[in-house]
């Protein structure tokens, strides 16, 4: 397993293809959601931003929702994951 480390986030990629009652799967012509769940969070409790200190908002299962084009992209056997920064994630889906 991965670990991240400092302020790092381990997020594992949701896949954006539905598959119908009859097994066809339909992928999104359009861009993908930009949210993923979380893996595996560092040992750090807090997060600085903008030289702010919080609490480490995240855990491990949380579905989040991260900005565009950050991270870096992770291939781990079949499994695909995003290491990245967690001030870098937008919100939490409930």
């Amino acid at each position: 397993m991965i670990k991240p480390l400092y302020n790092n986030v381990l997020l594992k990629k949701v896949d954006a293809s539905k598959k119908t009652e009859s097994g066809i799967i339909i992928t999104q012509k359009e861009e993908k959601e930009d949210y993923a769940i979380v893996a595996e969070v560092s040992g750090c409790r807090e997060v600085k931003i903008d030289d702010k200190v919080y609490e480490m908002p995240l855990k491990k299962g949380d579905k989040v929702m991260y900005r565009k084009y950050s991270g870096t992209d992770i291939k781990d056997g079949d499994e695909e994951y995003i290491l990245i920064k967690a001030e870098d994630i937008l919100a939490v889906v409930k």
